[in-house]
């Protein structure tokens, strides 16, 4: 799970994050339409792993540790009340998976880095209900935040220590579920640190945080994780943010999939007015999507966990089991025989009509070509003026030989694919002299 973004600032064609908006929409499927169920992180968090709601203490990211005050069996599975650490009777996904002989575990970034600030619980993962959470800001060596590890905050976990350790574990032990299809956990949410995750901008250590450090940490593991038995058994992976930005021009409490304001909370958008955590977009890869999948189809948290509850034939917890919200279906998964299927190509881009060799003393007609379908832009540049803009795969245009001087020219062609992938191409000629 990243952090904190807007979907059109995380996938939009000026993306400080590359390899997410341009390389990995291109392997697999992009929801553009997929919303966070509230502001701020920790009620997203908790709406993942079990379907609760907002409640003005997950909202406000739990500054202390401490019990859920309420009753639970209300309306859509919701437990009625505030505070963060929900009660044995309110279950998670983690809970499910166990009782149905799945395997699970969390992967925490940094967490017991340094144990005087983390927690001395479940392997570091939490400090006594009732403490301060010291894991608020992000410390040097140390960057875990307890609010980005959902199952933190359920007795049904935290009351088996020896359970919760052995489940809930520091990110260095990830590497180890790479190493074969057997040793890979049936379900695993991947929590980065506050730098990797995207939170920071800057991070405490001097990286530069925000999209840059995510897209470099996605960049480094998802290739591995792509390439490991455990995907290649039939994985899914699942990237995407908590919620949208909560203050400021961009702030977006919007939502989708008949989210309304629940019963804990006025407001799900928290500091912001509305009934959601805004629009933040999400990247799905599987052998049975079809790579360059697009859907128009909305989507929320609550409907990622139900998606994950249908695939494991599990009952739907919470929201997830309300009437809004739908599971990934055909829109997404395109490809059901599962066969592996070719990449979509990179782009390229081609001249035709531009003499390698000699002058011209004649207007040129000059023909462009670009294997993109359907390009987001096809750009060419003569002397670094644009002379042409076309949103078609070929076109031709004309270059004027009177209106050029003597010497060399240079044209520049830039096609912009749908996943926003560049492709240059430079061809330069000579315009005679004297004539």
């Amino acid at each position: 799970m990243l952090e904190n973004q807007n979907e059109q600032d995380s996938f939009g064609a000026h993306s400080k994050a590359p390899y997410l908006a341009h390389t990995l929409r291109a392997q697999g499927a992009f929801i553009p339409g997929y919303f966070g169920i509230g502001h701020e992180s920790l009620d997203n968090y908790v709406a993942l792993a079990s379907g609760q709601g907002p409640n003005p203490y997950t909202q406000a990211d739990a500054p202390f540790y401490v019990d859920f005050i309420g009753t639970t069996g209300g309306p859509d599975g919701q437990a009625l009340g505030q505070g963060s650490v929900y009660p044995a009777a309110v279950k998670t996904v983690a809970d499910q998976l166990e009782a149905k002989g799945r395997t699970w575990k969390g992967y925490m970034e940094d967490m017991g880095n340094d144990p005087s600030r983390d927690g001395s619980l479940c392997g570091h993962a939490h400090p006594a209900v009732g403490s301060q959470d010291k894991s608020q800001t992000a410390a040097a060596g140390d960057q875990y935040a307890m609010r980005h590890n959902p199952f933190a905050y359920f007795h049904s976990i935290i009351d088996n220590d020896a359970r919760c350790k052995a489940h809930v574990v520091p990110f260095t032990q990830f590497p180890n579920a790479l190493k074969s299809a057997a040793a890979a956990p049936s379900y695993a949410f991947i929590s980065p640190n506050l730098c990797n995750d995207g939170h920071d901008e800057p991070c405490v250590d001097g990286k530069p945080g925000g999209l840059v450090s995510a897209d470099a940490f996605l960049k480094k593991w998802i290739p591995r994780i792509v390439a490991s038995a455990g995907y290649r058994d039939g994985g899914l992976v699942i990237v995407t943010f908590d919620e949208g930005m909560t203050v400021g021009s961009g702030a977006d409490a919007s939502s989708c999939c008949g989210e309304v304001n629940g019963p804990n909370t006025p407001n799900n958008g928290g500091p912001t007015p509305g009934s959601g955590g805004g629009k933040v977009g999400a990247v799905l890869l599987s052998r049975y999507i079809k790579p360059g999948t697009v859907t128009k189809h909305e989507y929320n948290h609550y409907s990622l966990l139900r998606s994950v509850e249908d695939m494991f034939g599990l009952a739907r917890l919470g929201y997830a089991g309300a009437s809004g919200p739908t599971s990934f279906g055909s829109d997404i998964f395109k490809n059901p025989s599962g066969n592996i299927l070719p990449p979509v190509p990179r782009p390229h881009v081609r001249f035709n009509g531009v003499p390698r060799h000699g002058c011209v003393s004649r207007d040129l007609r000059v023909h462009v070509r670009t294997n993109a379908r359907a390009p987001r832009t096809v750009t060419v540049k003569l002397d670094g003026h644009r002379v042409h803009r076309s949103h078609h795969r070929r076109f031709a245009f004309t270059v004027h030989a009177g209106s050029l001087g003597a010497g060399k020219h240079r044209l520049l062609a830039t096609a912009v694919d749908r996943f926003g992938r560049r492709a240059t191409r430079k061809r330069a000629f000579a315009r005679c002299a004297g004539r």
